[in-house]
């Protein structure tokens, strides 16, 4: 099946064209980081319009890499939630167009369920397996039977692990996005200077926290009652990533041990950290666990990675309703009942 996917849950247009789930034909995006840059962050509506002019274009120049046409198109799959309001309404309409234009069908798709599924691109990691989904929105722990059987294990329960980087980063006066260059800044600081905390690591349950982090590092930087040299923030950034990067370690080793899982994937834009996969790499070396990571552009918001579902679900017959909508908030263990 010649699936085309579309991915607009925040600031980043993706279109992909994937054959039966697993050959990508085109991978297409389009990133918005230089107008949101100056913000420090995204602004949902100039998200949004940045969206409606980029889509278009964007589809003819899929097609065009991926050597077909809509005429060929066997089903599309569109991110339906979660995301930006805005954003995730300009990829479901402009998917719900075509369809019904092209009469073939349509299958809304957890922005999630692509993340923790993409690395089924690249290599067939056999379920069930443990998935840790880590990015600017979300910090989430799957257990993953298949597709479509999802438990949902443990979750932050306040800021995701992306935006707590990206947070740092800017207390720190780095640009936007602040994810790379904490990572980068890491890799020459000190982590030694000052030990963060690591909010809820000693509580018995799988879910995240990230605030109280974020607090400390400002009441650091405060304390210094200075400028701060740029090995000091150097510094500081090693020593905020290595308590992120523990965090998530060990919660994620813990929730494996209990699940009694063998196979870890790590997905989501943070999963790009070099020092999130070394310690992962390490961490899961000592306990006989595989762990897998997808490439950098498929841990990054891109289309193709809502092709391994969606091709999955047309296959079995599913379809999203005419009426399908976008959903800011949506549990993923609920993603294949809305089908009809």
């Amino acid at each position: 099946m010649l699936v085309l996917a579309i991915e607009t849950s925040c600031d980043e247009t993706a279109v992909a064209v994937v054959r039966d789930g697993r050959e990508i034909l085109a991978n297409l995006i389009v990133s918005q980081i230089d107008i949101h840059a100056r913000f420090g962050g995204v602004v949902p509506e100039l998200a949004s319009r940045q969206h409606l002019q980029a889509i278009c274009p964007l589809v003819d120049a899929a097609l065009a890499e991926a050597g077909t046409s809509l005429e060929q198109i066997e089903g599309i799959a569109v991110t339906r939630g979660p995301g930006l309001i805005g954003a995730l309404l300009v990829g479901v309409a402009y998917a719900k167009a075509i369809a019904f234009a092209r009469q073939i069908p349509l299958v809304g798709v957890h922005h999630i369920e692509g993340h923790i599924l993409a690395v089924q691109l690249e290599k067939l990691v056999e379920f069930p397996y443990l998935a840790l989904a880590v990015s600017g929105g979300h910090s989430h722990l799957f257990r993953v039977e298949g597709i479509g059987q999802y438990q949902l294990l443990g979750r932050t329960i306040d800021d995701a692990a992306g935006e707590a980087f990206d947070k740092v980063a800017k207390m720190l006066g780095l640009p936007y996005p602040g994810g790379p260059v904490i990572d980068r800044l890491a890799k020459v600081g000190d982590a030694s200077c000052v030990r963060f905390p690591r909010p809820m690591l000693k509580k018995p349950n799988l879910d995240f926290s990230f605030s109280g982090m974020k607090t400390a590092v400002l009441t650091y930087i405060e304390s210094l009652n200075t400028q701060i040299s740029e090995q000091q923030t150097a510094d500081i950034a090693a020593a905020f990533q290595e308590a992120a990067v523990d965090v998530l370690v060990q919660k994620t080793m813990r929730a494996a041990r209990q699940e009694g899982l063998s196979r870890i994937v790590v997905a989501g834009g943070v999963a790009c950290n070099s020092g999130l996969r070394s310690e992962f790499s390490a961490a899961c070396r000592k306990e006989c666990i595989d762990v897998y990571f997808p490439s950098p552009l498929l841990c990054s918001d891109n289309a193709a990675m809502l092709a391994v579902a969606g091709d999955a679900y047309l296959e079995r017959g599913y379809r999203s309703a005419s009426d399908l909508n976008a959903v800011s908030n949506w549990p993923l263990p609920e993603a294949a009942l809305h089908f009809i």
